[in-house]
């Protein structure tokens, strides 16, 4: 048995059989959101080979339950590629959620605004990314599965699902490329300018390895981005963690909104 298999017949074990439709990957200051999942939360340090709690503004445990009448599991906390030098960090939750039977996972993050018109507090949805912030977590894969496609990686189906409900919720949902960077340190203003040239719209240090990952196992996608800050050098504001987690609720309360609008209607 793998350590998968072992680790889905754990969680089976204290939260059911049933697979969960959706799983959800929580960014920075947007952990709140798996408090009001009606299930089981199972903290990681009991999930043998999960990430533990290496940032402030995750809560690193897995809850799966019910939201607006959908089975979903929710994972507080990821591990990210500056916490290890490891951008596979998340494949073995990930590999999990794919083995409880979940086919569609849809990851947040806290980034910063490349474009004025996303200023902080309003929601970017991840319509494609560049990732050159650091090494694919696919390097090592002895499989040929490795060679993943990665047109469709922000999957057309489901972002058209995500627009219908911020439309139906009255909120503006932007759209844009994402760029990977690998952090810790926030980017560089020189850096920002390149980004910007090369087409990118936000800026993060997450959730490119996990969408790799991700369609790796078979997943389909999507990805939002609470916009908490602008990039080096477009704005007077300080940049800091401590400024992200203080940002993201209020982009976070709009999120809460889509996605429970987004359920809903499924």
């Amino acid at each position: 048995m793998s350590k998968s298999d072992e680790l889905a017949a754990l969680i089976r074990d204290r939260a059911g059989e049933a697979a969960p439709e959706y799983g959800l990957v929580l960014g920075s200051g947007l952990s709140h959101l798996a408090g009001q999942v009606e299930g089981v939360a199972i903290p990681y340090d009991e999930l043998p080979g999960f990430p533990h709690a290496g940032v402030s503004g995750h809560v690193p445990q897995l809850v799966i339950g019910q939201l607006e009448g959908v089975r979903i599991a929710v994972f507080g906390g990821r591990a990210h590629y500056y916490e290890s030098g490891r951008p596979d960090a998340m494949r073995l939750p990930l590999e999990v959620l794919a083995t409880l039977g979940c086919k569609r996972l849809i990851l947040t993050n806290a980034a910063g605004s490349l474009r004025e018109d996303l200023p902080p507090g309003t929601l970017m949805m991840l319509g494609d990314h560049i990732a050159l912030g650091g090494p694919n977590p696919l390097i090592g894969e002895p499989s040929e599965a490795r060679f993943v496609p990665m047109t469709d990686a922000h999957d057309p189906g489901l972002r058209t699902g995500l627009r219908r409900a911020a439309r139906a919720e009255g909120i503006p949902l932007g759209e844009g490329v994402y760029f990977w960077f690998s952090g810790p340190s926030f980017e560089t203003p020189a850096e920002i300018r390149a980004a910007r040239i090369m087409g990118a719209d936000a800026v993060g240090m997450s959730t490119v390895p996990e969408i790799i990952l991700a369609r790796f196992l078979g997943l389909r996608c999507a990805a939002i981005s609470v916009i908490t800050n602008m990039g080096a050098g477009m704005a007077d504001e300080a940049i800091s963690h401590e400024h992200t987690k203080a940002t993201a609720p209020i982009g976070a309360a709009k999120l809460e909104r889509l996605l429970r609008r987004f359920l809903r209607d499924q």
